[in-house]
């Protein structure tokens, strides 16, 4: 394995781009990350034949649960995080702090520990109608996380027409290597 110089924590909510993450994760290596991955419980369930193949990959566990308490973390410390894809409920929880998964508990962390952290969503146009999701992006955009949602970011389709290979993987990565840098 290549040596890398930055930790990005990947992390995966249960829409359909998540099937890609494999190809994600071998761009954010390409681009200099250590990648440790973490899912959604949800997300854990759908890749489930997958998680042995994409531990090799990253070198390192995949989590969806929160470790017990004396375990030591098996991840080194991140330097960056990117949550791709979001799906409505994970920004919702985000943005309101309820950190029953493992995913949103660090993430919500992270705004406090001032951990760079990115995220675009995976939403249809229907469930951006809720009032609760813009309330919950601008919430999160005003705690300093970049979100890519709307022009340049991630744009609904209507429900059940998903394009999931049209998911704009490279603006999250383009926008992980960026903060990292910074």
């Amino acid at each position: 394995m290549t040596k890398h110089d930055r930790v990005l924590y990947l992390f995966g909510s249960a829409a359909p781009p998540v099937f890609d993450v494999a190809a994600v994760i071998k761009d954010a290596q390409a681009r200099g990350f250590d990648v440790c991955l973490g899912l959604t419980p949800s997300a854990a369930r759908w890749l489930a034949l997958q998680l042995a193949e994409l531990e090799r990959l990253t070198g390192h566990p995949v989590r969806s649960e929160y470790k017990m308490p004396g375990e030591p973390d098996v991840w080194p410390k991140a330097d960056v995080i990117a949550l791709a894809p979001a799906t409505f409920n994970t920004v919702n929880e985000w943005a309101l702090g309820l950190t029953h998964d493992f995913v949103v508990g660090v993430v919500a962390e992270g705004i406090g520990k001032r951990i760079p952290t990115v995220t675009m969503p995976c939403v249809n146009a229907a469930y951006v109608q809720h009032r609760q999701f813009e309330r919950s992006v601008a919430e999160l955009r005003s705690m300093g996380v970049r979100v890519l949602y709307g022009e340049g970011g991630f744009v609904p389709n209507q429900p059940g027409q998903g394009k999931p290979k049209e998911y704009p993987w490279q603006l999250v990565l383009d926008a992980a290597t960026e903060l990292a840098q910074s």
